[in-house]
This record gives C-alpha cells, structure tokens and sequence, in this order.
C-alpha cells in the first residue's frame, strides 16, 4: 500500500464530527485555499459539469457568518428559545478557526440538465447534489490529514440572501452547506455503526 493510499484511509477512518473547536490552525491560510482548489480540481461531477463551488471564509468573515445565522435564528424562533441553547452552540461554531460554504451553481445545474438529453435530464439535480456532497467529503477528510477537525451545518435556506448581500457573492450560487474547522479541543468518541454490515453491503462473484 502506497504512502497516498495509506493516508487515504487514514484520513477516511479518523474524520469524526468535532463540535468542541479552538479558534487556532494547524497550517497556514494557504493551505486551507490550496484544499479547496485541489477540491474543485479533483472532485468529479456529471458529465464534468463543475457545478460545485466553495466559500472560504476566515478571520473577521468567519465571524460575521456566524453573527447572520444567530440573528437568522432569532428573528424566527424568539429570543427564549434562541438563548435556551441555540444561542451557546452558534457561538461554538462561531469559536472556530474558519468556515468554508458550499454551493451550486443554478446556472450550470441548469446547463447540464438541457445538454443531457431526454434519458437523463430529471437526474441533474441529483447528479449536482451528489457532486456538491463529494466535495464536502473531500474538504473534510483532506482538514483531518492537517490534524483539523470539522463539523457539516445546513443554516440554508434561511441565511442564503445575507450571505450573499455581506459577502457579494454571485446570486445564482445556491447555498448547501457549511462546514465549521479549526483545531480539536478534545478527541471525539469512537465511531458507532448503528446498521450491521451484513445489511449495508451485498458482494457478488469475489473470488479472494
């Protein structure tokens, strides 16, 4: 097993779900750039229809996303449910180092459903969802290799238009996710596989 396979599955086993984070990185805020790139570059999509893109938010940016989500969240629910606990976990993910958000782009989700003929235009959507979910996978594990943790939020569609309006991003970026990083304050809790195996995975023919 070669070094870059061997730190593929290590990164895929030990990416865990890490709420409890420290305004702190482990590298520096290009290599944090360069991981998104190498996402975009790397990550296929259908037909290489490239529909996925990616925020990287840091410093005072990353601050103020967490600021529109809180008041987001306060203006629908009121302030006693909003300071019951929803007010404590936005400031956790508002503690850590940097937050990256994913989107599609309308346009060429649009573009790959009239240039994929009639067999599979209703499978677009789907395709461009399951691209955009590669990326987020991609962009978790390669944070873990850098000793970072991560955790995977969806505030959409209820921050969509403020985000764009503060951070003057394109209107037919369609928001999808945000995953907070920085660097682990505890470890996490082992892995538990609620399904067994034998109902997850199915192998026909193997003959080793």
């Amino acid at each position: 097993m070669g070094h870059h396979t061997a730190s593929f599955f290590a990164a895929t086993e030990h990416r865990r779900t890490y709420y409890a984070l420290s305004p702190k990185s482990t590298v520096p805020d290009s290599e944090i750039v360069k991981i998104a790139e190498t996402a975009l570059l790397n990550v296929p999509s259908a037909f290489n229809n490239e529909s996925t893109r990616i925020a990287v938010l840091l410093g005072a940016n990353h601050t103020k996303l967490w600021e529109i989500v809180a008041n987001a969240l306060l203006a629908k629910i009121g302030s006693e449910r909003f300071n019951a606990g929803t007010k404590d976990r936005i400031a956790g993910f508002a503690n850590g180092y940097g937050s990256i958000l994913f989107f599609d782009d309308a346009g060429h989700t649009r573009g790959l459903k009239d240039n994929s003929g009639p067999l599979y235009s209703d499978k677009a959507e789907e395709w461009t969802h399951q691209s955009n979910g590669m990326h987020q996978y991609y962009v978790w594990c390669a944070l873990e290799t850098h000793g970072l943790g991560a955790n995977l939020q969806h505030y959409n569609p209820l921050i969509d238009e403020e985000v764009k309006k503060c951070f003057e991003l394109p209107e037919h970026w369609v928001l999808k996710a945000q995953m907070v990083f920085g660097t682990p304050v505890k470890e996490p809790g082992e892995k538990v596989q609620k399904v067994p195996m034998a109902e997850r995975l199915i192998v026909k023919g193997a003959q080793s």
